[in-house]
């Protein structure tokens, strides 16, 4: 890409993710001359107390613009399956975060602190990984470069704002009628029927005081699509089919962030404290491992920020090579919009 003072940036989709990322450009100044917010019509949103105004979404609004990032939604065909190309043929460089391209061989699947380089090898389009992916990545990278990696079983414990907005406000108007309608004792001795489908707007079993043992829809052996996900994503990423990757995916009454338990067997041996080490240099990770004093990742403290947090690292006594990882990050920043936009930093030579 051609080294400019500034760039004009298409945003297209006003959800949770499309807010995020217009955050996100704020706060990480990006260095932008025009910005365009493109949505399936016009209006104006506020975001942080700044108004911004959105179009209607054409092939003819890409014309000028540097990058388009495409918000996107999980499960979902995204605008991008209609638009990224025209925005391609019009000079963007388009960076998508749904699910469409990421695993086309010629489509680079990005995560900047793991494999940034493969950012420069686009043909016009940029994947954005799965948000579970992301945050497993990006805590893995440097014990698989000093180690490898030989295993990895991961279970997550995913936030609803990966579903969107419907989601979050489904959990918290579910949320609302228990405490305003029930007792405690209602609560525990018997599921809870009376008006709960009146909420069911993103899933389709109650998840306030709940769990969910299906993010997707189940496929090859009755693994998800999201746990299939996790699979394909982390070999395309690292650039190695040879990890064993199995995945098992919860949705839980967290509003945001997610959480994931990574059990890992490495190729060499490797102890924790190095691993602590290892991680307390590495870019984009915090390390919060103090157990005994109650001292570990949280969703509500990693809720709003950038980096992935990684605690409860400890050796698995039976196996040799064995490790565990406690897992933590903000899927709709460090998992979506923060993601997308430090893939367009590394383009312009700001993050990598």
């Amino acid at each position: 890409m051609k080294k400019k003072a500034k760039y004009n940036v298409a945003v297209v989709g006003v959800g949770a993710v499309g807010v995020e990322m217009l955050r996100v450009l704020r706060e990480h100044k990006f260095p932008i001359d025009t910005l365009r917010v493109l949505a399936r019509s016009n209006r104006t949103i506020t975001v942080d107390g700044r108004e911004y105004h959105v179009e209607a979404v054409s092939a003819d609004a890409f014309e000028g613009m540097d990058f388009a990032l495409f918000a996107g939604t999980e499960g979902e065909k995204g605008a991008a399956v209609t638009y990224a190309n025209e925005a391609v043929r019009r000079g963007a460089v388009v960076i998508d975060n749904g699910a469409d391209f990421r695993m086309q061989k010629d489509v680079p699947l990005v995560v900047p602190e793991v494999n940034g380089p493969d950012a420069k090898l686009h043909k016009g389009i940029i994947a954005n990984p799965n948000c579970s992916t992301v945050q497993m990545v990006v805590a893995l990278a440097p014990i698989y470069r000093k180690a490898g990696i030989k295993r990895i079983v991961v279970a997550t414990y995913q936030a609803v704002s990966g579903a969107g907005k419907s989601a979050m406000q489904q959990l918290w108007d579910e949320s609302k009628h228990i405490a305003q309608t029930a007792d405690l004792a209602e609560v525990y001795a018997r599921p809870l029927r009376k008006g709960m489908d009146n909420f069911r707007t993103a899933f389709p079993h109650q998840i306030a005081f709940n769990a969910l043992a299906q993010i997707g829809g189940f496929q090859e052996n009755d693994f998800t699509s999201e746990e299939w996900k996790m699979v394909h994503e982390t070999h395309k990423i690292f650039h190695d089919k040879k990890i064993k990757v199995s995945a098992t995916c919860i949705r839980v009454p967290v509003l945001n962030a997610h959480s994931e338990a990574v059990y890992i067997e490495t190729a060499r041996p490797i102890t924790p404290e190095a691993v602590k080490a290892l991680l307390k240099k590495a870019p984009g990770v915090v390390v919060v491992d103090e157990p005994k004093q109650g001292k570990y990742p949280m969703p509500g403290a990693a809720s709003g920020k950038d980096e992935v947090f990684v605690g409860r690292i400890r050796k698995d006594p039976f196996v040799k090579n064995g490790m565990w990882l406690w897992v933590v990050s903000d899927n709709l920043r460090k998992g979506a919009a923060t993601n997308a936009v430090q893939i367009a930093e590394c383009l312009i030579g700001k993050y990598c």
